[in-house]
């Protein structure tokens, strides 16, 4: 089980982690070991993350969702197996931690009376600055 919150949990069958090999140096080691992570959350899938969430987390996700709806988060910045699927798995919590935050719906709002007056005022100065360096008009 993987905890989001008190009330909210992922089963362990939800997650696919793939280990494959790192990038970049690293000598002999990284030729050899796999300790990057590659892991997967079927976003559409999930059985244990309401619709709203669902919906919130494939906006958060951006570019890391598949077209099929599937999460893919990858990690390679410890040299340990273990703290890459560490680090890969704090970041899906926290990603759906984002989307658990319903946003606050806006409330339309008008303008007052006097910050109407106060903008047209400004306009009429500043017609009248720009005014002033128009060429004189020849008088006939």
């Amino acid at each position: 089980m993987i905890a989001i919150t008190d009330t909210l949990a992922l089963e362990d069958d939800e997650v696919v982690e793939k280990f494959v090999r790192a990038s970049g140096p690293g000598g002999q080691h990284v030729n050899k070991t796999s300790t990057a992570v590659e892991l997967r959350f079927d976003v559409r899938g999930s059985p244990s993350l309401p619709e709203d969430v669902k919906q919130r987390l494939e906006r958060l996700a951006g570019g890391r969702l598949t077209q099929d709806g599937v999460l893919v988060l990858f990690s390679q910045a410890a040299r340990s197996q273990e703290m890459n699927r560490q680090d890969a798995r704090q970041r899906l919590v926290e990603l759906i931690r984002r989307a658990l935050v319903k946003p606050k719906p806006r409330k339309p709002t008008r303008p007052t009376r006097a910050s109407r007056l106060k903008r047209l005022d400004a306009k009429t100065r500043r017609g009248g600055i720009k005014n002033l360096r128009a060429k004189p008009a020849d008088e006939p």
